[in-house]
């Protein structure tokens, strides 16, 4: 078996060929719920008020199952640089197996269990009654939606990142025109909408087997799983649903934080985490590119080709950081009143984005060694590293809430100086423990394995 030829081109346009389209395909997801939510708007308060809670709980469920993309690419990748085709199908098949299979157990207790979800985050009357009935008919679809994450996962490791980008195109186009006919059309009102979301899921996964049978055909793959594939998927996969877990953990004590400390910093507190969340797709699309590049070289026994693509990946992300703080610096004063009329909400998010701007070179080496250290298959790693990062982050986030409250001089400071605080607690600590810790093993040869894993 001989191992895959070097790629010839420059490496900033490898790089560029495939995060730009992934960066694109990253936003489907959040555009389908945003569509819903649009949509649903027109109904009524309570109606978009349903959907709010639906949505969170949505995004909740796909965040932590998107280990189903980022276990599956690297093995793709690897099995691929190392010149067997074969494998990299035969574990592709197996991580959309995974995904059909928990999707369809997500589903069932979904819809059972949307009552109980629903009435957890606090939604009750008409709320809850639009919550659960969003939720139910969004069911039908999570094994369609799971199945999309294995299914692009197995064209990111085929180093094809331009086909997910062009179904998630044509996927938000009709689920708009789909949706609106349901809601509208049909009278359907919210569940019209999740209805419509579902079919566009199923829809796209359709398309996904489409294109990946005839590559499935060519490398000798039966559609029949393996069960030592799955089982392989699911054991990378646990550990890095475990180091999802741990983020959304840190993401959500920083907002329960937040809540406590009054109406104008939690408002502010939203609008920093808007602009963090949409720079981070973009360092998600340089990540997904080292998950895929990393894995092809490792296949191919290419160690220091893989350690020369790292080291440029993190010059890249610290220059993404120093230009992005730059300009998140000049704008932190020209953002937020696009956002709210209320002048203490607005110097309260001058200062959290002020802190986010010194944070991001920080946030890109970040980003970039996490894709690096997935790439590589190192998901153990990556999970207890997360363990131990929530770790140091949840005594510092409580000693900088005592301070933010005014515990130690009687008087709690204005909501500026709290957001700063909280924000100084995220991005300096919490991501300054990750920097620390994936930098440590980025240094060392023990992620470095080569051959077929």
């Amino acid at each position: 078996m001989t191992a895959a030829p070097r790629d010839t081109r420059p490496v900033s346009r490898q790089i560029l060929a495939l995060a730009v389209p992934a960066f694109g395909a990253l936003l489907a997801e959040p555009l389908f719920l945003l569509a819903d939510t649009a949509i649903v708007g027109h109904l009524g308060v309570a109606e978009l008020a349903g959907v709010g809670v639906g949505t969170t709980i949505l995004h909740t469920v796909t965040g932590l199952m998107i280990f189903l993309a980022y276990s599956t690419t690297p093995a793709v990748s690897r099995f691929l640089g190392a010149g067997n085709l074969g494998a990299a199908m035969d574990r592709g098949r197996d991580g959309v197996w995974l995904a059909l299979l928990l999707g369809a157990v997500l589903g069932v207790a979904g819809w059972f269990g949307a009552p109980a979800l629903a009435g957890v985050i606090g939604a009750e009357g008409a709320v809850l009654q639009h919550a659960v009935s969003y939720l139910q008919w969004s069911m039908p679809g999570i094994p369609a939606m799971l199945g999309v994450f294995a299914a692009t996962g197995i064209l990111r490791g085929l180093l094809d990142t331009r086909t997910p980008l062009l179904v998630a195109g044509i996927g938000f186009a009709v689920n708009i025109g789909l949706n609106f006919v349901l809601v509208y059309g049909a009278g359907l009102g919210v569940a019209g909408s999740a209805a419509g979301t579902s079919v566009v899921q199923w829809g796209m996964f359709a398309v996904y087997l489409a294109v990946l049978y005839p590559r499935f055909r060519t490398a000798g793959t039966r559609l029949s799983p393996s069960g030592r594939g799955m089982r392989a998927t699911a054991q990378v996969g646990s550990w890095l649903l475990l180091r999802t877990a741990s983020l959304r953990a840190a993401i959500l004590v920083t907002v329960m934080a937040a809540t406590g400390l009054g109406v104008a910093t939690l408002a502010a507190h939203q609008l920093v985490f808007t602009v963090y969340s949409t720079l981070a797709f973009a360092l998600d699309a340089l990540a997904i590119a080292a998950q895929a590049l990393i894995g092809r070289e490792l296949g191919a026994g290419r160690r220091q080709d893989a350690r020369a693509l790292t080291g440029t990946m993190i010059r890249w992300s610290l220059w993404f950081g120093v230009i992005t703080g730059a300009l998140l610096a000049v704008l932190a004063w020209v953002l937020p009143p696009l956002f709210t009329p209320e002048p203490a909400v607005q110097a309260a998010a001058t200062a959290g984005l002020l802190v986010l701007a010194a944070s991001q070179p920080i946030g890109g080496y970040v980003f970039v060694l996490d894709g690096v250290l997935i790439g590589a298959g190192d998901a153990r790693y990556l999970a207890l590293a997360g363990i131990v990062n929530l770790a140091v982050y949840l005594p510092a986030l409580a000693g900088l809430v005592w301070l933010a409250t005014g515990a130690g001089t009687g008087q709690a400071p204005d909501a500026g100086a709290q957001l700063a605080l909280l924000w100084a607690g995220f991005a300096g600590v919490f991501l300054g423990a990750r920097a620390v810790t994936l930098g440590l093993r980025a240094r060392s040869e023990a992620w470095m394995k080569t051959g077929q894993g």
